[in-house]
C-alpha cells in the first residue's frame, strides 16, 4: 500500500482521486493539492460519502518549488499523479526530484507565453531521473496516453511492422450550452487553434487549422466529420515506432463549435499575450476561461459517447494487415460514478491506472518515461476493469 499526491482539483484532479479511493488495496492514503483548497475539500467530503479512505488536502501553488517539496517531505509520498497544468510539469518534476518522489502526468510541458507542444523540456530529465533513482512516466491520460498504450499493444501482438497510425478522437456527446471546452478552456482552445501537424516519411508537414478533414464512421456513433490536428503523442510514438511512414491525429468539431471558436480568434480572445485593460494587464485567454463554463460542471446533464481509438496498417509474417482498437465512454455513467463528464473520466483513470502500475512495479525503471515504453498488457486488463473496456477490429476498411 502507498501514499499519493494528486495536485490539481479540476474534472480530472477528481476522478483521479475517486478512482484511487475505489482501490485501498493500493493507495493507502491520498493527499489531493490545489491553489483552490475549498476545491479539494468538497471533493474530499464527496469521496467520503462513499469510501473509507485516508483522503487529505492541502493548498499549493504548483509553481512554487520550494513548497512543493515542503509539502512532498511532509506528506511523504511513494508518487506525485500530476494532474494541473501542464505548464507547471518541470516544476513539479524539478520538486519531485528534490524531495526523492516518482512522478506522473497526463500531458506535455509547454510554456505560458507560447503554445508550443514538444517533450524536449522533459525529456532532457533523463539523466537527472536516472541518477536519483526515480521513474517519470509522461503522458498517462487517454489521448496521450491509452492511445500510447493502444499502438504498443498493436505492435507487440499484431504486427511486424507498424506503417501508418491514425488516432481517431471523437466526443458525440451534448452538453446543451453554447459553448464550452470539455477541459481547461486556456489548454483547449491553445491546442486546437494553433496549426495543424502531421508526420509522413520522416518529415513533419505543418497545415493551417483545420484545413485536412473527412467523415469517419465511429463505432455505436456513426458518422462524424474528423479534421487533423497536431497531438503531442505523435512527437513519442514516432519516436520509439520507427517503422511508422506516417502518423495524424483527427478529431471531431461541430459547425457550431468551429463558428463559436472562429468568432473567439478574430476577436482576440484566445490571445496569449497580454493586454491593458482598465491599467492592469490581462492575458484575454485567461478571461475567456473565467466567463466560459466550468468543464467540471458539465456532467450533469451531458448525453452521449467519447469514442477514441487507433487505427493501425502495416504487415504480420510478410501479409498486409489492418487493425482498430478504441474505447466507447459514456458521459451518463461516468457522472454516475464520478461527479465528472466523460473527457475527464476519460483522462483520470489512465492517470491512476499508471499509478497502481508504477507503485505495483508493473512498470519500472529509473528515468523519464512515455508509456508506449512499458508493457502495455497489465495496463489494457486494468482498463477492462476499471470502467474503460477496448474492443478491436482486425482487417477492416479504416477509412483514412
Amino acid at each position: 500500500m502507498s501514499k499519493v499526491l494528486i495536485i490539481g482539483a479540476g474534472g480530472v484532479g477528481q476522478v483521479v482521486a475517486y478512482k484511487c479511493a475505489q482501490h485501498p488495496e493500493v493507495f493507502s492514503s491520498i493527499m489531493l493539492a490545489s491553489r483552490t483548497k475549498s476545491k479539494c475539500e468538497n471533493i474530499a467530503a464527496q469521496i467520503l460519502l462513499k469510501y473509507d479512505i485516508d483522503i487529505k488536502t492541502a493548498k499549493i501553488d504548483a509553481e512554487d518549488v520550494p513548497a512543493l517539496v515542503k509539502l512532498l517531505r511532509r506528506f511523504k509520498p511513494q508518487l506525485v499523479i500530476n494532474v494541473a497544468l501542464p505548464y507547471q510539469d518541470l516544476t513539479i518534476m524539478d520538486a519531485c526530484l528534490e524531495a526523492g518522489v516518482n512522478y506522473l502526468d497526463t500531458a506535455n510541458y509547454e510554456p505560458k507565453d507560447e503554445a508550443k507542444y514538444q517533450y524536449s523540456w522533459q525529456w532532457a530529465y533523463q539523466e537527472r531521473f536516472e541518477k536519483a533513482g526515480l521513474m517519470a512516466v509522461l503522458g498517462c491520460g487517454f489521448d496521450p496516453g491509452a492511445t500510447n498504450v493502444f499502438t504498443a499493444y498493436a505492435a507487440k501482438h499484431h504486427f511486424d511492422e507498424m506503417h501508418m497510425l491514425d488516432i481517431v478522437d471523437a466526443n458525440a456527446g451534448s452538453h446543451g450550452k453554447a459553448f464550452a471546452t470539455n477541459f481547461n478552456p486556456e489548454i483547449n482552445i491553445r491546442e486546437i487553434t494553433q496549426n495543424g501537424k502531421y508526420y509522413e516519411n520522416g518529415t513533419w508537414i505543418e497545415t493551417a487549422p483545420f484545413a485536412i478533414k473527412k467523415d469517419l464512421n465511429y463505432p455505436n456513433i456513426g458518422s462524424k466529420t474528423s479534421y487533423v490536428i497536431y497531438h503531442e503523442e505523435l512527437e513519442s510514438l514516432v519516436k520509439h515506432f520507427p517503422t511508422l511512414q506516417r502518423a495524424r491525429f483527427w478529431m471531431t468539431f461541430g459547425e457550431e463549435y468551429l463558428t463559436h471558436l472562429r468568432v473567439i480568434q478574430n476577436i482576440g480572445m484566445a490571445g496569449i499575450e497580454p493586454i491593458i485593460f482598465k491599467g492592469k494587464k490581462i492575458i484575454p485567454i485567461e478571461f475567456l476561461k473565467a466567463v466560459l463554463p466550468n468543464p467540471g460542471d458539465l456532467g450533469e446533464n451531458y448525453t452521449g459517447f467519447t469514442s477514441i481509438g487507433c487505427r493501425i496498417s502495416g504487415v504480420k509474417n510478410g501479409e498486409k494487415r489492418t487493425y482498430y482498437i478504441w474505447n466507447n465512454c459514456s458521459h451518463a455513467a461516468a457522472y454516475e460514478e464520478t461527479g465528472t463528464q466523460g473527457v475527464s473520466y476519460t483522462t483520470g483513470v489512465p492517470a491512476t491506472i499508471g499509478a497502481m502500475m508504477m507503485l505495483s512495479k508493473q512498470w519500472s525503471g529509473n528515468g523519464v518515461f512515455n508509456i508506449e515504453q512499458l508493457n502495455p498488457d497489465p495496463f489494457l486488463k486494468k482498463m477492462n476493469e476499471m470502467g474503460l473496456p477496448w474492443h478491436e477490429a482486425h482487417n477492416i476498411d479504416l477509412e483514412v
